[in-house]
């Protein structure tokens, strides 16, 4: 395969997945978590591959054991297959482990006097590589792998023209290096598309030596994505209450205590990855939320949603403003006046903790509600 072939296929691969980007909303942004960058992974791809039977090799063997070729046909192309496991060291490096199976090629040619002779070689093994991601956005990436294979290759011959072999099958186990490159387009943060060149060096079974090409296209799956937790509800403390001061004859009943309370839910815990919409256990938080403020006259909600620093400022400030909206409409539902629920969206202006670590995003991706109202003093 020529380095124009090559870059050919990478080519139509990177038009084939920024296509599939392209039909991703445009807001719709991939931010990678820092357990996807260590998690191990599993993955299976089908594709062709492509082999080079050295004819001219062929035709001469046959010509110096007194031979004239009459006919001479290949197939150099098959199905071929693999199976991989690998982890993530981290966002641009992962070690790789695969079984592989690249078909079979095979030959037949006549030649004069009636003469036949026909072959088919195999190949399948295994591979340990070291594979490189380069992101070129959020969700597409350039692999680049290098590696070694340990092949086993099956090499048939049948027909009356064996040139003096009477060995007509043979295997060999050798372990050659292995090349690739690719794209990789990231659906979620657990699941991705890749399309791959990968070039295969191999011996076969009788001196010959040569390379295999495989085109694939793989799903890859990384396990141990965490779960959310349903969040606690954790009111703040109350405001003292401001109580007016008697007058100098008359004793005044006391007013009502101005309550503010104000409760800040984790974004994951409200809405699924990169979702503005209530997950069951978001709205079961709300409820409680609710419950607590029975026999509070409300004067006023306001729903802030906020955001981490990764991705850009302004779609983290419109996934902020869309999570308080939904929070809204769903206390809207529950019976509270449209008229005195406001909403807003920070985006990612007003962090309460280091957007450079994991624990830091997380806290850092919230959705406030505070509500202000007034008690029913008991007397």
């Amino acid at each position: 395969m020529t380095i124009a072939h090559t870059l050919g296929a990478l080519s139509v691969m990177a038009g084939a997945l920024l296509a599939a980007q392209s039909a991703q909303a445009q807001d719709n942004t991939f931010i990678n978590p820092d357990w996807a960058n260590s998690a191990w992974y599993i993955g299976a791809g089908v594709g062709q591959s492509r082999a080079t039977i050295d004819e001219p090799r062929l035709r001469a063997s046959l010509a110096a054991n007194g031979e004239t070729v009459t006919g001479f046909s290949k197939d150099q192309r098959d199905t071929g297959y693999k199976l991989f496991v690998g982890r993530q060291l981290n966002q641009y490096v992962a070690v790789e482990a695969g079984y592989f199976d690249l078909g079979k090629f095979d030959f037949k040619s006549t030649t004069s006097g009636n003469g036949v002779l026909n072959g088919q070689a195999g190949f399948r093994g295994v591979n340990l590589d070291l594979l490189g991601q380069l992101p070129l956005s959020q969700r597409l990436s350039l692999l680049g792998r290098v590696g070694m294979h340990y092949t086993k290759t099956n090499t048939e011959f049948s027909g009356n023209r064996l040139l003096g072999s009477t060995n007509t099958h043979a295997s060999e186990r050798k372990l050659n290096a292995k090349l690739g490159l690719g794209l990789e387009y990231k659906f979620s943060e657990a699941l991705a598309l890749r399309g791959e060149v990968e070039r295969y060096r191999l011996n076969d079974a009788v001196g010959n030596r040569g390379d295999a090409d495989l085109y694939s296209v793989s799903l890859v799956y990384k396990l141990g994505r965490p779960a959310s937790a349903t969040p606690a509800y954790q009111p703040a403390p109350e405001v003292a209450p401001v109580v007016a001061m008697p007058a100098p004859v008359i004793e005044a009943k006391p007013a009502p205590a101005p309550v503010s309370e104000k409760v800040s839910f984790a974004s994951e815990a409200l809405f699924d990855f990169d979702q503005s919409t209530l997950k069951p256990q978001g709205k079961a938080a709300l409820d409680q939320l609710l419950g607590q403020l029975t026999g509070m006259d409300l004067e006023v909600i306001v729903t802030v949603g906020h955001t981490d620093a990764v991705g850009p400022d302004a779609y983290n400030q419109k996934l902020s403003l869309r999570r308080a909206e939904a929070v809204k409409a769903y206390l809207v539902a529950q019976g509270v006046e449209t008229s005195r629920v406001y909403t807003e969206g920070k985006g990612e202006t007003q962090p309460v903790a280091d957007n450079t670590s994991a624990a830091g995003r997380a806290k850092n991706r919230r959705v406030t509600v505070e509500v202000v109202g007034t008690r029913k003093v008991m007397r």
